[in-house]
């Protein structure tokens, strides 16, 4: 029996014979695309081909592409790990031909490798063909229908819908009609009783689609019609995960050996075995399948985190430390052992796990501990809002709560109905939902953008390739090739696509370029320019008068000028960072703008104050030293890397690179640099601080930002300095002061301390009796602090039987105090609870422990009416 590293490897030397090059897999987190966040398909690399603003020279390539997908068709998170064939994180094996073979090689082809190359019984499989669509004046794929018959039987020929057998890129773009194989892998008497063409998509778990060849034909426009390519494109999909269970004879992926070996060490690890309950089971599945989606994504460089990709990344690592708190009983971060085993099952294949191994594990540990703490702090919260519930005698849990819970904490839905359940409670899942709902439009209307058509000018072709010119010039003549409107959040913009272009569109963490169109008739403001499959995008608020004029291109080059000094300064940065700390140091992101520059990399503990100055007096000597630029263009990649550049992880190379020297800094790069190191003027660490585990980020400042900024600390020294009689020695002067306002705290403190203990024997002289319990109760002008002290003090004075009550105030700021001694609380009674409950009155909130608890308010007023509350809820 073929292993999954073996069939993996087939499948590459299999179209490797067929004359195809093999393309190593491009990251799965995708960085320089507005439209997507994550690789999902095999072909997303290869966009720009298929849209035809980049050459697609070689025609044919195969590759095993890492995918991820959250969402869609069958991808919905919370299914994961409930079925024998969903996940996350996929592989798919993939060859295409651009402009080359069509639907007979291709089909040709995918029949070779599965029944001769894999041995597949031909009467297990199955193929759709698309039945055609009247809506869209389209027939049956008859072409393809009569490809298949050379290797299947008519009857294992089956007509699918435009929903199954038409795909499509997106709203609009690329698409056609396509071509799945599916696998019949029931048993004999199961095959007997029902043929295999009647469970074809039907979402049986033992019929399922392997193969999905896609034949590009078409362009969907904006408006919906359909026009032809300008180049036919193959492009296929098989998940690796199901031809693995094929090839292994498995009935689900699950006990294959690409997830098996994850699955025997949870078992080892939780003291658990695998299929004997089926939340034990489940739970397995999900952690197996989380672990990869998370450990490649870190390693391509995306790390949890609260917004877009980063958001995803949390949700799926935080459903998978869900299950193992729940399930397999994991109080402790528990994924991050898992990392060896996924090291050396995929470290073959995918050299960027082994590479940054350290990094991933201790990035997964600390979100594992940071979201353990927070189950914890949900289940005390939820733990409260049971117990008001069966004091009110109620059993339902409002669904607002329940969603409060889970949008703020991330605390699931399922686990607050466990808890419930356990507790003789349902939750309001119907609020619950309409909650959830409500942010999810709430998120979709601020995010939605509505693209028109591209209008293209004069008699320029759609997918006219343009010409970037903007490594030489700041300024050239070009025309308006094609044009669309673009509709945001009630914003109108139009994006420009020009012939010729000097503008640098945002890319690679440097923000794009800003500048004019002119012609003889005006001048139109660029306010921004975006990278879009390989092109600049230029945005603009309104068109020119006159689209087809000759104009001339202007960056704003104060504005670039700043822009490239930043970015010149964080290859010297990178370059300084290696040397002071270390080879590890690795870029993981960075953010250059006029004003800003943002580095982050790769280090696991806090850069000493020593540390960060070698680093600047190592920068600031590059700058004075005013090395001169050596750009390296169109460089082949080996050679690129002989001169010393270093791939990053992550990131995509093609076969020819742009290298960036300057001196012994030597980096791959497209951006725009300062022509020397002298540009930027100066350099300046603004910060250091941690972004997640094992990364660090470094803020700074350069040139003229970094002059404005030493007169605003010139100013500030001069006014601290005023007010201490401008004394020549301003240190000597500020200990003296803090000397002598130490002095002043203490002597105060003592005041206060006096004042408490004066208090306190008042207090207890006036205190009321209800029968036998002494209360104590009054509203005293005290700071919060010196108000604790207090409650505390009457404590020691009256042990047995207190109820402490001290409303205070200190400038207009409210505080609520509750004591009470242990036989009070052993009798029922909960400072804590009384608390929360008084509060109201003075338009605050707070909290404690059973015998002591603490409140503040915005309502002075309500004080006394809250200290009697207190009372009377005691009696």
């Amino acid at each position: 029996m073929m292993t999954a590293k073996e069939i993996r490897e087939s499948y590459k030397k299999f179209f490797e014979s067929k004359g195809h090059t093999i393309v190593p897999s491009a990251p799965m987190v995708i960085k320089d695309d507005p439209t997507l966040m994550f690789t999902n398909a095999g072909m997303n690399q290869f966009k720009d081909i298929i849209l035809g603003t980049r050459e697609p020279e070689p025609r044919r390539r195969a590759d095993s592409q890492k995918c991820l997908r959250v969402s869609g068709k069958h991808n919905d998170l919370e299914e994961v790990g409930h079925d024998t064939y969903h996940h996350t994180m996929f592989e798919m094996l993939g060859n295409w031909s651009f402009g080359d073979y069509f639907k007979e090689g291709a089909i040709d082809m995918a029949w070779e490798y599965l029944v001769d190359v894999l041995k597949l019984d031909p009467a297990d499989l199955y193929v759709t063909i698309f039945e055609g669509s009247e809506e869209e004046g389209l027939v049956r794929d008859d072409e393809a229908a009569s490809f298949w018959l050379k290797h299947v039987p008519a009857d294992h020929i089956i007509n699918g819908n435009k929903h199954d057998n038409f795909w499509e890129m997106g709203d609009t773009g690329p698409c056609g009609p396509c071509s799945e194989i599916h696998l019949d892998s029931r048993t004999p008497e199961e095959k007997a009783k029902v043929a295999g063409r009647e469970l074809v998509n039907k979402d049986d778990p033992q019929v399922i689609e392997i193969w999905n060849i896609v034949f590009m034909q078409y362009e969907r426009k904006a408006d919906g019609h359909l026009e032809p390519l300008s180049m036919n494109v193959i492009d296929t999909g098989m998940g690796f995960e199901r031809l693995v269970r094929a090839i292994q004879g498995k009935h689900s992926n699950y006990d294959t050996d690409v997830f098996q070996p994850f699955i025997k060490e949870i078992s080892r690890l939780s003291g658990k075995e695998y299929g004997k309950e089926e939340d034990i089971d489940v739970a397995m599945r999900v952690i197996s399948d989380h672990l990869r989606a998370v450990a490649f994504s870190i390693a391509d460089g995306q790390l949890p985190g609260n917004a877009k990709a980063g958001y995803v990344i949390r949700r799926i690592l935080r459903r998978a430390v869900r299950y193992a708190y729940t399930f397999l009983d994991q109080k402790e971060a528990f994924i991050y052992k898992l990392l060896p085993v996924l090291v050396e099952e995929m470290g073959d294949a995918y050299p960027e796990l082994p590479a940054q191994r350290e990094l991933v594990g201790r990035v997964i540990k600390e979100e594992e501990d940071s979201f353990l703490r927070t189950l914890d702090k949900g289940i005390s919260m939820l733990t409260d809002a049971i117990d008001e519930l069966k004091k009110e005698g109620k059993d339902v849990l409002d669904g607002s709560k329940a969603f409060r819970l889970f949008d703020t904490y991330g605390f699931p839905l399922d686990l607050t109905e466990l808890i419930c359940r356990e507790n003789n409670i349902t939750v309001d899942e119907d609020k619950f939902n309409v909650e959830m709902e409500a942010q999810k439009n709430r998120a979709r209307n601020a995010a939605q953008v509505e693209n028109g058509d591209w209008v293209v000018v004069g008699n320029y072709e759609e997918n006219h390739e343009q010409q970037f010119v903007g490594y030489d010039y700041s300024e050239y003549s070009c025309h308006i090739t094609r044009y669309r409107m673009v509709k945001q959040k009630k914003n109108t913009f139009f994006e420009l696509v020009l012939d010729q272009t000097p503008f640098y569109g945002e890319m690679g963490g440097q923000v794009g370029d800003q500048g004019v169109l002119v012609s003889e008739d005006e001048t139109v403001n660029i306010i921004d320019a975006k990278k879009e499959n390989g092109q600049t995008v230029h945005i603009v608020t309104e068109l020119p008068k006159n689209i087809e004029a000759e104009f001339m291109a202007c960056v704003d080059t104060d504005k670039r000028a700043a822009s490239a000094a930043n970015h010149t300064a964080t290859h010297l940065l990178d370059y300084a960072l290696k040397q002071v700390l270390g080879d590890h140091v690795e870029q993981k992101g960075s953010f250059v703008a006029p004003d800003t520059l943002r580095f982050d990399f790769s280090h696991f503990e806090k850069v000493t104050d020593e540390q960060l100055r070698e680093v600047e007096r190592m920068v600031n000597a590059m700058i004075r030293e005013d090395i001169h630029l050596q750009e390296h263009r169109d460089t082949p990649i080996e050679e690129a890397k002989k001169l010393g550049a270093i791939a990053l992880f992550g990131e995509k190379y093609g076969d020819t690179v742009r290298v960036i020297q300057f001196g012994p800094s030597v980096e791959f790069c497209g951006g725009i640099h300062a022509s020397s190191t002298g540009r930027i003027g100066m350099f300046k660490i603004l910060s250091e601080a941690s972004v997640a585990a094992g990364i660090r980020r470094i803020e700074a400042a350069t040139g003229q930002n970094w002059e404005e900024q030493c007169y605003a600390i010139e100013d500030n020294m001069k006014a601290i300095r005023a007010l201490f009689n401008n004394a020549k020695d301003l240190q000597g002067a500020i200990a003296k002061f803090l000397d002598e306002n130490a002095e002043l705290k203490k002597k105060l403190e003592g005041f206060r301390a006096q004042q408490v203990e004066r208090l306190k024997k008042e207090l207890v002289e006036k205190a009321e009796k209800n029968g036998d319990v002494t209360i104590v109760k009054a509203v005293v002008a005290l700071d919060a602090a010196s108000a604790k002290d207090l409650v505390f003090k009457v404590r020691e004075a009256v042990s047995e039987k207190l109820v402490c009550v001290v409303g205070a105030h200190d400038q207009g700021r409210p505080s609520l105090n509750i004591m009470l001694s242990d036989d009070m609380v052993a009798a029922g009674l909960n400072a804590g609870k009384l608390v929360r409950e008084a509060a109201k009155l003075i338009q605050g909130g707070g909290g404690g422990q059973p015998h002591f608890a603490q409140a503040g308010g915005k309502n002075v007023d309500g004080l006394q009416a809250a200290v009697e509350k207190v009372v009377e809820l005691t009696k």
